[in-house]
């Protein structure tokens, strides 16, 4: 065989292996570039189920109940400041917030009430707000309600607001101070600024020193009118007053009227032991006719009459150790001796003048029916309970004297 022939097989041999390992090298390139794609594919996955745990977690509900109850009763004074605060952000929620307060007795109460909510972000739910107050005292009240909701962004919730505030008795002051709900994407506003005081009711009544009969009644009912309230003597004073019984007790509530106790066995009102002793007289006439207790008995102080503080804080002390209440009956006109012992006796003793209730003869303006009664103006000491005004005396048809008072006084009457 010619070497040029050999020549050119081992040549073409050397060229068909170069072009199969070439081959084989281009062949095994492309799966690498298919594993990056995959890599990049899988980050991304886990990204997103990252977001869908955190999303999870934000709307998890949120149930919240937040219950305040205050009770005073006795002759408890207290300042009550009561808070509930709910601040939540993208988080869906229902909130129940309720706030109580009940007093009772002769507590003497300032209540301050605030219930506030802060829903921001995107949430759902429930709002329910109550404030309920419940006044059932003879002692003065003062209230005031602060209900604040500041609703924002993408927010839905449904909002019951309730402010209640119930009581017995005309001294209570209530004031819902406000009442908000805003939200900035609607931009509304809805306040409710309520301040109300209930003014006093005044009964027109009568005292008279003579027996209480059925002809007693005809005179006054034919002449001045229907009296709801009639005082009455403890005890015959000879020459001054009849005394009352218990029928005429029955008497007067037949006639839908309560009864006011008057002491006027004495004509000294000095001295400490003076004082306690007179109490003690008028508390066993009252035990014998079988007088409920806390009814008033009213000392009769008449303008003639030597008085000192001393005497008032005996009768104060003797009454208010008893199952009656003090009571003081007299001419309480500005910078009278009466009024100057009675301003003594209870610098001496704050809860004199914070206890016992005044009935004052002053100012005198003269005796009229009931459809003309004069508009309630009373003389007293300042800040005293003078719950009840003889603006007439000495009637010359059925010997009364007419008289203003108020409801509030009917607490410690002797009723039907």
């Amino acid at each position: 065989m010619d070497w040029k022939k050999y020549l050119i097989i081992a040549t073409s041999a050397f060229l068909i292996i170069l072009l199969g390992i070439g081959a084989f090298l281009y062949s095994n390139s492309k799966p690498t570039a298919i594993a990056d794609s995959t890599d990049a594919t899988g980050n991304v996955s886990t990204e997103n189920q990252s977001d869908q745990q955190n999303a999870e977690q934000t709307s998890a509900n949120l149930s919240v109940t937040n219950n305040i109850q205050n009770n005073v009763s006795g002759e408890a004074k207290a300042d009550i400041e009561s808070s509930i605060k709910n601040e939540v952000d993208n988080q869906d929620a229902d909130i129940q917030n309720s706030l109580t307060n009940s007093i009772s007795d002769q507590a003497e109460v300032t209540l301050s009430n605030k219930l506030e909510s802060l829903l921001n972000g995107t949430l759902t739910g429930s709002l329910n707000n109550s404030i309920n107050n419940e006044v059932n005292g003879n002692g003065q009240t003062k209230i005031e309600n602060n209900l604040i909701n500041n609703i924002q962004l993408h927010v839905n919730v449904d909002v019951i607001n309730d402010i209640t505030t119930t009581g017995k008795e005309p001294s209570q002051e209530a004031t819902d101070s406000s009442n908000e709900n805003s939200s900035e994407e609607e931009q509304a506003t809805n306040e409710n600024n309520n301040s109300s005081e209930e003014k006093p009711v005044y009964i027109w009544g009568i005292d008279s020193a003579s027996e209480t009969t059925e002809e007693f009644y005809q005179c006054v009912n034919e002449n001045f009118g229907n009296p709801k309230i009639l005082a009455r003597y403890l005890g015959h004073n000879e020459g001054v007053s009849a005394g009352l019984t218990s029928a005429q007790i029955d008497l007067i509530h037949e006639n839908d009227a309560d009864v006011l106790l008057i002491h006027n066995g004495f004509n000294d009102a000095t001295g400490y032991d003076n004082g306690v002793n007179e109490a003690k007289e008028a508390i066993d006439l009252a035990n014998e006719l079988g007088t409920p207790d806390g009814v008033a008995i009213f000392a009769d102080i008449e303008p003639t009459y030597p008085v000192d503080a001393a005497f008032i804080e005996g009768w104060y002390d003797e009454m208010n150790a008893s199952n009656f209440e003090p009571g003081i009956y007299g001419v309480f006109d500005s910078g009278s001796e009466l009024v100057n012992t009675f301003n003594q006796a209870s610098k001496n003793k704050q809860e004199i003048k914070d206890n016992t209730f005044i009935w004052s003869a002053s100012p005198s303006i003269g005796v009229t029916t009931e459809e003309n009664a004069p508009d309630f103006d009373v003389d007293a000491p300042e800040g005293s309970l003078a719950y009840g005004w003889q603006y007439g005396i000495d009637a010359e048809t059925c010997n009364i004297d007419t008289n203003l008072f108020n409801s509030k006084l009917t607490d410690v009457l002797w009723s039907p």
